[in-house]
């Protein structure tokens, strides 16, 4: 049996959960896709990858939530190679999402920056979770 610190076991239980929305996201994609939603093909370009990037990321960060735990990480290291990951599951979607967000958009909004906010965290995650490992 894995025994997880508490810190890994509600990191994970609460990704579980967030996971569902992912579900709802793609109920959103489907009707989007069928036209059941009116969106221009950046919209649905942006929607898809948003999609994308949260079910890859989320299953990803679950990964380096086991891996962390077999980590020497101190403190805020410790944290960022088990959440960074899970951070950019939620920013990277957002920033697709709510960039695209708007009738008729054709190019994001400013808050595509939520994107490479993401995208740092995913890198910063990975990056400490690799050293970690390769040090411990």
């Amino acid at each position: 049996m894995l025994d997880l610190s508490p810190a890994a076991q509600t990191t994970a239980g609460i990704v579980m959960l967030a996971a569902i929305t992912v579900a709802f996201g793609g109920h959103f994609l489907t009707k989007v896709v069928r036209g059941h939603v009116p969106a221009t093909d950046f919209q649905v370009s942006f929607f898809r990858a948003g999609h994308a990037h949260a079910g890859v990321l989320i299953i990803l960060g679950l990964i380096c939530v086991l891996f962390a735990e077999t980590t020497s990480l101190p403190g805020g290291w410790q944290w960022l190679a088990r959440s960074g990951v899970l951070v950019a599951a939620i920013l990277m979607p957002a920033g697709f999402f709510l960039s695209a967000a708007g009738a008729g958009r054709t190019e994001p909004n400013r808050l595509i920056v939520l994107l490479w906010v993401g995208a740092t965290f995913l890198v910063a995650g990975l990056a400490t979770l690799g050293i970690g490992l390769l040090i411990s």
